[in-house]
């Protein structure tokens, strides 16, 4: 099992920064893959970044050049580092898990239970 906490979510204005971490516990979080998803209410939870064990990394065309997904093996933690945010998007934003690289959600092995991002205009 791998349980995952996230944090950093709040209230920002268009323009503004948020840094989002998991912290990770449970098995070796060096084993695993590492993405940021987020769920708008209304819409379907889509990928936002991924991370490999390596430290490859992917994003959604909508965050490209805005947001930036980092790991830290020593820490156990995952961040997301998201610049001129938009109030598009504002979402629940989660971390997640998984043993094999992938982008699909469906595919993730673990889940933390969310943090709200909410982005005014």
């Amino acid at each position: 099992q791998v349980q995952l906490v996230e944090s950093g979510g709040g209230l920002v204005q268009a323009g503004g920064s948020l840094r989002l971490s998991c912290a990770a516990s449970g098995r070796t979080f060096s084993d695993y893959s590492m993405a940021w998803f987020r769920q708008a209410p209304g819409k379907e939870r889509e990928l936002v970044a991924t991370i490999s064990r390596s430290g490859a990394t992917i994003y959604a065309n909508a965050v490209q050049g805005r947001f930036t997904i980092s790991r830290d093996n020593a820490k156990n933690a995952v961040y997301l580092q998201m610049n001129s945010l938009k109030p598009e998007d504002t979402a629940v934003y989660y971390c997640a898990a998984a043993l094999a690289w992938t982008q699909s959600a469906d595919a993730q092995n673990y889940w933390g239970k969310g943090t709200l991002v909410t982005v005014s205009s």
